[in-house]
């Protein structure tokens, strides 16, 4: 085949006209110099502030393609909640050194817990996504899912004081409710009974109250399926109803082991 029919086949495929993969990389740009600035202690605030707004009007040109959305206020209203935001993420960490007997500092938690990493990074999408900016949430915890495993949609609403422990092969969904002082551990999956469009404007994901902890693999789905508070979920249990609160639910698996006699 001619390669200019090539270039032509592919350019008449080619039917997105706002698809532009340098927002997905200027979207992790700025995500990483969110994190440092909220962060890191040699990263110097005001200017790197500076820097920030600039990267977000980057933003608002690749991701605002509906004139009619006033994407340029957001940044305004945005930096204010920064420092609410760092508060949280505070006690998120503070709460992985007071559950985790293996954390030997608090920096080792901002600088090594991939669980940690990813609720920084949702709560920082979140924020976004609250304000209704197109994309760039949902592309800031696709790279938190990228680097640690972790899938947070933006849309879920968390507490304070969250723990992800291990982390990889969490999943919590848009409509996913999550109060305070909660632990989870890999594997957990907080998600939807149903998967059809009409759907998108429900609540599909459950609501996890306080002091709830959820072991390894656990399967929670449903909107209207509730975790009462102070209630443990032992690992691996698929839970499609609602648990009162006080309770322990824990799966029973049978387990057979068969010795073979030596034989010499």
């Amino acid at each position: 085949m001619d390669k200019a029919v090539i270039i032509k086949n592919i350019k008449q495929h080619k039917k997105q006209p706002n698809l532009r993969f340098v927002l997905k990389e200027k979207t992790e740009e700025f995500t990483d110099r969110l994190f440092y600035t909220l962060f890191d202690i040699d990263t110097p605030v005001e200017k790197n502030l500076d820097l920030l707004e600039q990267d977000f009007k980057e933003l608002v040109e690749l991701a605002c393609w509906k004139t009619d959305k006033p994407c340029k206020e957001v940044w305004e209203h945005y930096v204010k909640r920064l420092p609410e935001v760092l508060e949280k993420l505070n006690l998120d960490a503070q709460a992985t050194v007071d559950c985790d007997p293996a954390s030997l500092s608090i920096e080792e938690v901002y600088l090594a817990y991939p669980g940690f990493h990813a609720v920084a990074i949702y709560r920082l999408a979140h924020e976004l996504y609250k304000k209704g900016f197109p994309l760039v949430p949902r592309l800031m915890t696709e790279y938190a899912h990228k680097i640690t495993g972790v899938d947070i949609n933006p849309g879920a609403k968390i507490g304070k004081s969250f723990f992800i422990d291990h982390a990889t092969g969490v999943v919590i969904g848009e409509t996913a409710v999550i109060m305070d002082n909660v632990k989870i551990y890999q594997g957990v999956t907080l998600g939807a009974l149903y998967v059809a469009k009409n759907l998108q404007k429900t609540k599909r994901h459950p609501t996890i109250e306080d002091n709830v902890t959820i072991y390894a693999n656990a399967t929670i789905l449903g909107g209207e399926t509730v975790i009462g508070k102070n209630s443990i979920i032992g690992g691996n249990a698929w839970i499609t109803d609602s648990v009162p609160a006080n309770s322990t639910v824990f799966h029973t698996p049978e387990i057979k082991i068969k010795t073979t006699p030596h034989v010499s």
